[in-house]
């Protein structure tokens, strides 16, 4: 495989990711628990029976935490990248913002705090302009 070729986990996470947005698929689940709910009262609503959705839920979900997680992992470095980009080519940005999220916390709340003067002062010039 190439170095810029996408991990099998990737493309796996993509296509799945864009199935399970379908409203097809959601369509699907609502019938299979409409389904689960009405074959209640043949198995006596015994514990058998919860323990099928119960089981089925909890692997869907503890496997659609990381397809979400490495979707989301995805679009955040994406957004970012295309932020750094618009940082780098406006003359009057900062430049040292480009990468701000790899800082630390305490590194975040120094620059979050000089924000907030630069905000106050912008706040107090627009009142004494007016």
């Amino acid at each position: 495989m190439k170095s810029n070729d996408p991990s099998w986990f990737s493309v796996f996470a993509r296509k799945i990711s864009a199935i399970a947005g379908r409203p097809a698929v959601f369509t699907i689940a609502v019938m299979m628990i409409v389904i689960w709910a009405a074959c209640g009262p043949a198995f006596h609503y015994s514990d058998t029976w919860q323990l099928v959705i119960n089981t089925s839920t909890t692997i869907i979900t503890f496997l659609m935490v990381f397809l979400i997680q490495n979707s989301q992992n995805r679009d955040s470095a994406a957004l970012q990248m295309k932020l750094d980009e618009l940082i780098r080519v406006q003359t009057e940005a900062k430049n040292s913002m480009i990468g701000l999220e790899d800082m630390g916390e305490k590194e975040l709340e120094k620059i979050k705090a000089e924000f907030k003067l630069m905000a106050d002062k912008q706040v107090a010039e627009e009142k004494t302009s007016s």
